[in-house]
Parts: C-alpha cells; structure tokens; sequence
C-alpha cells in the first residue's frame, strides 16, 4: 500500500455560545481548522485534523500548521501509511517540531492503517476497554454563576467530567474570582464526577497559593497546568495540597519523562496535536502508565474528525488512569463529519465501524488549499 494524494482543507470552527475565554485575557470566537485527507493506491482514504487553540495556547497557529504541511506532505508521499514509526521518523527527519502539523498526518496514516485491517481504530491501539467513556466538558471563563450554569447544562447533556478554566487578572478580580469559580462549579457536585481547575499556564505561584487559601475545606478537585515554567511549577508543587496535573508543558517524551523523575505532576493532560498525533501519544501513554499516572485524553479544539481520534485512543486507554476524554463537539458549532457515538450512560463509546468510523461532509470542507500527488 502507497500514499498517492494528500490533500489540505482549511475551514473555520466556530465558538458555541459565541465566545471561549481563558486566563491571561485569552478569548476566541472561532478557531482556525486544517484537515487533511490522505489517498492510497487501494482506494483507501484517511482523515486526520489539526486545530490550535488560537496563536497563544502551544508554540502552533494555523498557518504555521499549513506552511509545516507543504514541507511534511510530500516527504511521505510513496510510504506505506501502515508504517506509523517510519512515517514519524520521515517527518522528524524532514522538519524539527512542529508536532502540530505532524499530528493531521499521522492520524489519517492510522485512519487508513485500521480500516485496511477492517478493524475501528482503538482495536489497533490496545484495544476496546468495555464501557463508555467519560465525557469532560470544558467551561470558559465567565461569572462564577454563569459557569456554573454551563456546568449543569453539560451535567444534562450526560458530562462526567468538567474542566473548569481559571486565571482571572487583578482587574477582574484575581484569585479571590478564581475561587468562587471553583466554588460554585462544584456546588451541585454529583457522585463519580470529577473537577479540572485549569489555568492553561496562566497563574504565577503567588496567585496560586492566594487562590488555595480561598478555597474552602473538602473541595475534591485537580489543579491542571498552574504556571508557565518547570521552576514555578516545582515551587508551587513543594506548597500545594491539590493534586496536580500537567498539560502544555508536556509535548515530548522527553518532558513527560522528566516531569515524573521530578515529582511534578500526578497526572497528565494528552492531547493528539499537541502531542503530534497517535503514534507518540501511544508513547506517552505507555510512560505514563508505567508511573501509575492519570490521564485526560483530549486535543486543544475541534471537529468531530479531532472528537474521533480522542474518543478511539481514551477508549483503549486502561479505565482505571483514564479520568475522561474531552468532547471537542460541545466546543464548536461546525459539522464536518458524522460519528456514531452518542452520550449515554455517563459516556461515549468508540463506533464499531473500521478506521475511525466517520462519515466526512465534503462539501462542508470546500475545495483543497492545496494537493500533494496525483490528481483524481
């Protein structure tokens, strides 16, 4: 099996309920897609995404991940899409970093890998874990009573997880609103749901430690991605109570090695595109797992192409380090593909289908930015 056409679609995902706010003054009305659609001389198609969460969350913006792609798209033109670790060592070889655009690629090459063993994508990733998983909704910055409004909303909707963002400015009212915000989110807190207070790097130690001592007593909750640097994550880390878990300063191998031999972290958020696709997020996940480590498995934003691969990894993901996978479809209003995977019972569970069991709405993507191969 060859890969014999790559194309590049660029479409924008826009925001459900209008705006999306993170700490720092970060705040999205859309977000900037790049989907890529892989061919191969058996008629085989895959389909891989990539969606950075703005230009300010990861060293990743959208044209980069474009501009990345015309290095990365001819160099695997010929391979065999089955071969993950050569396909990976060939984009590493091509361009350093940019594990953002690596990502789209690598999830069509998987797309295509399982539907060629006519098997649905988490069977090749470990396999299916009985049961739905658990769904985690991630709740923008706003009023402590309007997010914890939303919480209820998603709580209906069947979210057993909530990710609850953080990191509000002096000017709006600091630590003292962050914890009225955690507050109120798990003032309905109901049995075997589980709490994400999520800062996206966004806290110094000191606002951290303000926020903390404002907490009240008892709350069961996480603290995720606190500060923007391992030293002020170490100093937080030596004076928090909460457990901790880490997200964007983990990308590599390499970061999630160190963060355990240093004692930074009680878990580990995983992200498809930040990570750079399946194949090191399989990497990462086995490490972690080793270290008795928890896991959210997500990606920054996106379609339901994103929601596919998320839902297929967290579903081969072993229950008892799985905290939730993160629902991308509650995020945006787009419908660029269909996937048989409704919330019930607590959860979604991974469509049975080959590949990654989706239904893609060409007409929805448009026309390629650009084409890589034969033309059909």
């Amino acid at each position: 099996m060859k890969i014999t056409r790559i194309d590049i679609h660029r479409t924008d995902l826009p925001v459900r309920g209008g705006v999306y706010r993170l700490s720092g003054g970060r705040e999205y009305h859309s977000y900037d897609a790049t989907i890529v659609s892989i061919e191969t001389d058996t008629g085989l198609t895959g389909w891989g995404e990539s969606t950075p969460f703005g230009s300010t969350y990861i060293a990743a913006h959208a044209g980069g991940t474009r501009a990345a792609l015309e290095l990365l798209a001819p160099a695997i033109l010929g391979m065999d899409p089955r071969q993950h670790d050569r396909i990976w060592d060939r984009m590493r070889d091509t361009l350093k970093g940019h594990r953002d655009a690596r990502a789209a690629l690598d999830i069509a090459c998987w797309d295509i890998a399982a539907q060629a063993a006519g098997l649905p994508l988490c069977d090749m990733t470990g396999g299916r874990v009985a049961g739905p998983v658990p769904v985690i909704s991630s709740i923008g910055g706003d009023t402590p009573e309007a997010m914890r409004a939303k919480v209820a909303r998603h709580r209906a909707q069947g979210f057993k997880g909530h990710s609850i963002k953080i990191g509000a400015s002096e000017a709006e009212g600091g630590p003292a609103l962050d914890a009225e915000r955690i507050t109120a989110c798990l003032a309905d807190r109901q049995p075997g749901e589980w709490y994400l207070a999520d800062a996206n790097n966004g806290l110094t130690v000191e606002h951290a430690l303000r926020m903390l001592s404002l907490l009240p007593p008892g709350l069961d909750i996480v603290l995720e991605a606190p500060c923007a640097s391992w030293a002020e994550t170490k100093s937080l880390r030596a004076r928090c109570a909460l457990p901790l878990l880490l997200d964007e300063l983990i990308q590599t191998e390499t970061d999630l090695i160190a963060a355990i031999r240093d004692d930074l972290c009680d878990g580990v958020g995983l992200k498809v595109s930040k990570q750079g696709g399946i194949t090191p997020m399989l990497r990462q996940r086995a490490i972690a797992a080793a270290a008795g480590m928890v896991m959210s498995v997500q990606d920054t934003v996106g379609s339901q192409i994103s929601f596919a691969a998320i839902l297929h990894l967290a579903q081969s993901t072993p229950r008892h380090l799985l905290r939730c996978a993160l629902d991308t479809r509650a995020m945006t209003t787009a419908e660029l593909a269909e996937i048989d995977a409704p919330l019930r019972d607590g959860g979604a569970s991974a469509p049975s289908d080959p590949g990654l069991g989706l239904r893609v709405n060409r007409d929805a993507l448009g026309t390629p930015v650009k084409t890589f191969g034969d033309p059909i």
